[in-house]
């Protein structure tokens, strides 16, 4: 096999700049931007809502939306956020999740079916 010349043109690559990064120093802002995405942490509240009505109340389906809740959140984090709370917020969901069935290991009836 012979060598060729590389087909790459180094002159033509052009970085990725975020849209929000060039608004910002258009307006020579240095502050963090006051739309970050707040999807983590409302899921992550609504998980531990959830997980404590199946707890209290013994709901299943509850215990199920927490997990559901608790995945969402795990899954949008940034790199850099708590990871104790997230987690803390998952460990609740499934424990939800299993007290509920310990305490009736009947499947679950969906509430507006019947």
């Amino acid at each position: 096999m012979q060598a060729t010349n590389d087909p790459r043109r180094p002159d033509r690559i052009v970085r990725y700049v975020s849209p929000q990064a060039i608004l910002n120093a258009q307006n020579d802002e240095k502050k963090d931007a006051p739309n970050d995405d707040l999807t983590p942490d409302y899921m992550n509240v609504l998980g531990m809502i959830f997980s404590m009505c199946a707890l209290m109340m013994r709901i299943k389906w509850c215990g199920w939306v927490a997990v559901y809740c608790s995945c969402i959140s795990f899954a949008n984090t940034k790199y850099n956020d708590d990871t104790k709370q997230i987690m803390s917020s998952f460990m609740l969901s499934i424990s939800a999740v299993v007290m509920s069935y310990l305490q009736n290991p009947m499947p679950m009836t969906l509430p507006f079916s019947g």
